[in-house]
């Protein structure tokens, strides 16, 4: 697993090669494994194939035209749902107060990095954007105002993988027993 972590990149950039939807099952697969608080598995994924709609989620996005050159998006929506259960009405936004909103987010990202590592061993390449608004890029799939979109992941084989970024030691980061 240290190699795929080792190796992982934002790949922005792709060949012109349809992804095998066995490779895409897997992806799901993984994600569908991960652990959650109380195993709520509060994620779910919107596979996005058709260009207009990879146009729509682009501009969206802050205009980052190169997302385009992705076969694929992943949307990948938490849903507050699996921790508030009432009939109340909710609308989640970047400020929404909500305690659980944060558990969601949480989950469903390690539901992500699950689906990125994957990825890395089966030879794709992602980037995960989050640049865009809940307000806008929710009507674009028909997302209820009560979930809440974490990322888009842009999927595909790369075409070039940027060199490594600086990391922090070790010693910068960790710390035992207290701070």
């Amino acid at each position: 697993m240290m190699n795929q972590i080792n190796m992982r990149r934002s790949v922005r950039k792709y060949v012109d090669k349809p992804i095998e939807e066995e490779k895409i099952t897997e992806l799901m697969e993984s994600a569908r494994l991960a652990p959650s608080g109380h195993n709520t598995q509060p994620w779910h994924f919107i596979i996005v194939k058709s260009q207009g709609t990879k146009e729509k989620l682009a501009e969206l996005s802050h205009n980052q035209k190169w997302m385009l050159a992705a076969p694929i998006f992943i949307v990948c929506v938490a849903d507050i749902r699996s921790r508030i259960k009432e009939d109340v009405e909710l609308f989640l936004g970047e400020n929404s107060p909500h305690q659980e909103l944060k558990q969601i987010i949480r989950d469903t990202s390690i539901a992500i990095e699950h689906i990125v590592l994957e990825a890395e061993s089966l030879g794709l390449s992602t980037c995960w954007v989050a640049w865009f608004t809940q307000e806008d890029i929710r009507p674009v799939l028909n997302i209820p105002s009560d979930k809440y979109v974490v990322a888009i992941l842009t999927l595909g084989y790369g075409k070039k993988s940027p060199q490594a970024r600086p990391r922090k030691k070790l010693d910068e980061i960790v710390h035992y027993e207290n701070w």
